[in-house]
């Protein structure tokens, strides 16, 4: 049994010897009931399915609940679930899925993102292929409008001279919509910190991957549509800059072990 307390939060609980090699997708969605639905058809189209997806309503006043329940019927056979919480954020819904997760892997999906079809696949192959704690991905960047940008190339900064912990402290270039990680490993690591108002994302990743030797792996598939809306955590810079530079001090001191230590001032 692996018991981790969460900062500010619950602890998370499993028997991690009975869990089958298989993949829970957690969805926090938060006033999403206009684009829940084309996250979740992205899963269910999937070529390798995952054998569940949680759906985690953060206190949502519109119609989020209503808009995921009445796409449960074409999952295509996956194991659906919609959980409700006060609203309290991602990182508190994001914890809650972990509860419930059943899987050997977990993979993250924002209500407001859409994966290409072969996401899954991919990722399953590279995790195993690797042997990885945790794998990534490129993404493409759409607008409010819909329109594609550009494509966001985190393996481009993965593949960077010298450490690639010390690039992904200094960069921050791990979408959470991209990831696949270990269930085991997301809990050693304590889950979401949920005294963070934002970026518990990139605080998760230095905290699972600061271990010198840690595997994980970026690779360069443009595998997810990653959407500004209005209102969405990436909008809010102030505030996700203000945390980033909070994570920042709490893990330089796991970088002394490592080459080409980044000075504080370089983080953006």
């Amino acid at each position: 049994m692996v018991t981790r307390p969460l900062s500010n939060g619950p602890a998370i609980q499993k028997d991690l010897q009975t869990i089958p090699a298989t993949v829970s997708v957690i969805i926090p969605a938060y006033q999403a009931s206009k684009t829940i639905g084309r996250a979740l058809k992205s899963v269910a189209t999937q070529t390798v399915l995952p054998n569940e997806v949680i759906v985690i309503d953060d206190g949502s006043d519109d119609d989020t609940f209503e808009a995921a329940k009445k796409m449960a019927g074409a999952m295509n056979g996956i194991d659906f679930k919609i959980l409700h919480q006060e609203h309290k954020g991602a990182g508190t819904a994001r914890n809650k899925g972990l509860n419930e997760a059943t899987s050997t892997y977990v993979a993250f999906l924002d209500a407001d993102d859409e994966w290409l079809p072969e996401k899954l696949e991919r990722s399953l192959k590279e995790i195993i292929r690797t042997n990885s704690v945790l794998v990534s991905h490129n993404y493409v960047l759409c607008e409010m409008t819909g329109r594609e940008t550009t494509v966001r190339k985190c393996d481009k900064n993965f593949r960077s001279p010298g450490d690639a912990y010390v690039n992904l402290y200094r960069k921050g270039y791990i979408a959470t919509s991209a990831v696949v990680a270990k269930l085991e490993k997301i809990l050693e690591a304590g889950g979401f910190d949920e005294s963070l108002l934002t970026a518990q994302d990139f605080d998760l990743w230095l905290s699972m991957l600061k271990r010198p030797g840690t595997p994980f792996h970026i690779f360069p598939d443009a595998l997810l549509r990653y959407h500004i809306t209005t209102g969405s955590i990436a909008t809010h810079i102030e505030r996700r800059l203000a945390c980033t530079l909070q994570i920042a001090r709490r893990f330089m001191p796991a970088l002394s072990e490592r080459p080409g230590i980044p000075l504080f001032s370089s983080l953006v």
